[in-house]
């Protein structure tokens, strides 16, 4: 998702504070930068292609006080990175940066040609600075020119805009992109994230779709679809700008890989009581991404230990199908960032169509979390790497919770069961560290991995889920294509991809599946795989040693836990592979951390 900083400064130092700020949005991931500044009246606009700091580089001998700017970091969608494509854009007396897309963006643009006005860019995001220039022209009113724009757009959008008769004000609109007003002494922001601004003040105001905002260094003007001005909450961050910083750590990925374990420890164990589960008798999972594979996690614990039926769904698909939703169907939508456009849609639709919805979200206040009819907060901290860790690891957590719960409504959970679990809670963390601190045994099988550009993940049960979260991380920050199978349909095709070396990373923890999948894993030896399995130490595998290259043993715990600890295994090796294959680990290429277009 891209990154919008808009600050309206009583210092006239509004342009390196927004760059300042769009630093910390760096996260997301991006293509190019650009900031538009108000320097005495006039309104100027520098871009980069590229990182932040080519930006920096590029205004460095410019003698800037400015004060008002709009900055953005581009994620490309239409057009492809460039400069002349970055935002900000301007058209005629307008500048404005967007996130999201606008849809229809094709007839207004041949609208607007036809009425003879021109376009440099390639963007979706020009056409909608040409349109509300267009309106403005036509109304000689600002915000009702905005609301006339955007009452003509169809998809999403999140728009700071200058104009130039009014350089100190900054107006703005959401609508399905998130966007939050910031309030300090020394001036007021509007920004796409929380996060960006925390260097500067703690205090916010989240808007929600179709609300206007009008601000200036001194005052926040919020109004509704209908342009009545209207009073909203100031909320307080409680969490801090340090939160973001790595903090001695080469990586936000390896940061947040050593926060798991107690993050998961302090999930763990809670019952949600305060839902009656027992009034559904099937499950709809709904997330994308690793979101969906920790959906899939709970695919398995629910149906074999709360015997409720269980699908997941992947949302882009979930929200273009017939669900055959009943009275009886519990939708539980999954999301880290709590703003992802597909995810946010299926719960809509599931709302229209009856069903109760229960959201799995990491951040308070998100889209999700508010429209939800139940939030479920990880609470797992801010999370900067592309690449989830500890985000995924506590949507894992939170829906064995769920089972756990579900199981003990159900009158299903026996006390044996619960005395397992609670003992290895308490161990769970100290278990977690001791996994994450044998990098030598990872680095060690990296180096095996890296130079090969075909993998093959195989399990059965939740080690196949498991082996789909793997995988994904292996592609998304080493870019090494991976497939992630369940191990008893190899004979039905992926085999063909095993060649001499190619490596197999076999995942065998369920007891009652071990034999089958180490049958499997001896199939891709028998064709010259290089075969490393991860099990665990109640596995006898001293008699299966001539078909294995490595292994990983890991602790035996409560089966509620197993996937926690083999998640931990599959993510640093990813890291380790993709750190000899000199990636951006933090910033993979072409993903976005949240994505907030379909």
């Amino acid at each position: 998702m891209c990154g919008i900083i808009g600050y309206a400064s009583k210092n006239l130092d509004s342009c390196s504070v927004a760059l300042s700020c769009l630093k910390n949005l760096e996260y997301r991931g991006y293509d190019s930068s650009g900031v538009a500044t108000s320097e005495q009246g006039k309104i100027n606009m520098y871009k980069a292609q590229g990182k932040i700091a080519n930006l920096e580089e590029k205004i460095k001998d410019h003698e800037i006080s400015a004060s008002t700017a709009i900055a953005h970091t581009r994620w490309a969608t239409h057009g492809e990175p460039s400069e002349t494509n970055a935002h900000p854009h301007k058209v005629g007396h307008v500048t404005l940066v967007h996130n999201g897309i606008i849809e229809n963006y094709s007839d207004i643009k041949q609208d607007l040609l036809s009425k003879g006005m021109n376009f440099v860019s390639e963007t979706d995001s020009e056409v909608a600075c040409g349109y509300i220039n267009y309106m403005y022209e036509q109304t000689g009113d600002k915000m009702a020119s905005i609301k006339a724009a955007c009452d003509e757009f169809r998809g999403s959008y999140a728009l700071p805009i200058i104009f130039d008769d009014e350089p100190n004000t900054i107006y703005a609109v959401r609508k399905n992109s998130p966007l939050i007003v910031g309030k300090s002494d020394d001036g007021n922001f509007v920004s796409s994230d929380v996060s960006a601004i925390l260097n500067y003040t703690n205090k916010y105001v989240l808007l929600d779709n179709d609300e206007f905002v009008k601000v200036t260094n001194d005052n926040v003007e919020i109004f509704d679809s209908n342009l009545n001005k209207i009073e909203k909450k100031v909320d307080t961050a409680t969490w801090s700008a340090v939160e973001y910083q790595k903090n001695g750590y080469d990586h936000f990925m390896l940061k947040e890989i050593y926060e798991q374990p107690k993050v998961v420890k302090n999930i763990l164990g809670k019952f949600y009581d305060d839902i009656d589960f027992t009034k559904y008798d099937n499950i709809h999972i709904v997330a994308c991404g690793s979101a969906m594979h920790a959906g899939m996690v709970a695919k398995y614990l629910l149906e074999n230990n709360a015997k409720i039926r269980t699908t997941v769904e992947i949302a882009s698909e979930y929200r273009y199908k017939e669900n055959l939703i009943t009275p009886s169907t519990l939708v539980i939508i999954i999301s880290q960032s709590g703003e992802t456009a597909d995810t946010l849609a299926a719960l809509r639709l599931a709302k229209e169509q009856g069903a109760y919805v229960l959201a799995i979200v990491n951040v308070v206040g998100s889209s999700i979390a508010r429209e939800a009819d139940k939030t479920i907060y990880t609470y797992a901290g801010p999370e900067i790497a592309v690449a989830t860790t500890k985000g995924y690891s506590s949507q894992v957590a939170t829906l064995t919770n769920v089972a756990l719960t579900i199981m003990k409504q159900k009158g299903l959970l026996e006390d044996s069961v619960m005395d397992t679990f609670y003992k290895d809670i308490e161990k769970i963390e100290t278990l977690a560290e001791d996994l994450i601190n044998s990098r030598d045994m990872y680095k060690a099988i990296a180096n095996k991995l890296y130079t090969h550009e075909n993998v093959l993940y195989i399990g059965r049960g939740i080690d196949s889920a498991s082996c789909m979260e793997g995988s994904l991380k292996l592609k998304e920050i080493s870019y090494i294509h991976s497939e992630a199978y369940a191990a008893g349909e190899l004979k039905h095709g992926t085999i063909s991809l095993v060649d001499q070396g190619t490596p197999v990373i076999t995942i065998a923890t369920v007891d009652n599946l071990y034999e089958k999948t180490i049958s499997n894993l001896k199939e891709t030896k028998a064709r010259g795989g290089y075969t490393l399995l991860i099990t665990t130490e109640n596995q006898n595998v001293d008699n299966i040693k001539d078909s294995l290259d490595d292994v990983i043993i890991l602790p035996k715990v409560s089966e509620f836990l197993e996937s926690l600890l083999v998640v931990i295994v599959l993510q640093l090796i990813a890291y380790e592979t993709a750190i000899l294959r000199g990636a951006d680990i933090d910033k993979p290429k072409n993903l976005a951390k949240s994505v907030t277009v379909e």
